[in-house]
């Protein structure tokens, strides 16, 4: 059974506080909790599926590493974020890695009790479908955006998605954001130089306070604005 703080977390959660009832408890009954190390997979691309996660402490990258260790990251899911649903739906292999970029804690919904509960009640799928969905959305959002917006906008809406969790938070209770600039210019894919100086620029509007692979945005607001026009006049 689930510790009551993880509980409580988990109703923080847009997607698993809309969810049936039943579906809620089979959840918090059937899910394990693990503790992952730093740069310790929860699990490889092509690997078979074993279950869904979800982010109750810490900070996973969703994302690739070649052979050559050069990395691609498509996103990072903090608390209360769900991933690895894709291969529950399409019965297929892991299709990227999923990293722990500092000691994290995460839930698994087994794959064999969880194919078991949707095959006894199919109108559950529909809640993997929404979750799917939610994800669909921010990827076209993200493709938009290469094509429209200048680098300004880009990296304010990323950092909003993050904050969101991309959907997963009914809510924003933190407002630090645990991410390198390396890794910001990664899911970018644009210069660390270019990262650091649209960052400077941010921090002296007073929109944000750089730490040490932090970011604390400190004006929510004119951080959304800047994601939609792209500067602000000083």
């Amino acid at each position: 059974m689930l510790d009551a703080i993880y509980i409580k977390n988990l109703q923080q959660n847009s997607w698993f506080s809309h969810l049936a009832e039943p579906f809620q408890n089979f959840i918090i009954e059937h899910g394990k909790k693990h503790s992952i190390e730093k740069n310790t997979a929860v699990f490889h691309a092509q690997d078979i599926f074993d279950g869904v996660y979800g982010v109750l402490e810490g900070s996973i990258s969703l994302g690739y590493i070649d052979v050559n260790g050069n990395e691609a990251i498509a996103a990072i899911a903090e608390p209360i974020m769900w991933f690895g649903e894709i291969s529950l739906i399409d019965q297929k292999p892991r299709s990227h890695d999923a990293i722990a970029l500092k000691k994290s804690i995460v839930l698994q919904i087994p794959a064999q009790p969880l194919n078991a509960f949707l095959l006894q009640n199919p109108y559950y799928w529909y809640y993997f479908a929404l979750l799917t969905s939610q994800k669909l959305r921010y990827v076209f959002l993200e493709q938009i955006a290469i094509q429209t917006q200048s680098i300004s906008q880009r990296l304010a809406q990323r950092l909003l998605f993050i904050l969101e969790g991309y959907g997963n938070r009914s809510s924003i209770q933190d407002f630090n954001i645990q991410i390198s600039q390396d890794q910001l210019a990664n899911m970018l894919t644009i210069s660390r130089q270019t990262v650091n100086q649209e960052l400077n620029v941010f921090e002296k509007q007073g929109i944000i306070q750089l730490g040490f692979k932090k970011i604390e945005v400190l004006d929510l607001e004119k951080l959304k604005k800047l994601a939609i026009v792209g500067y602000l006049k000083e």
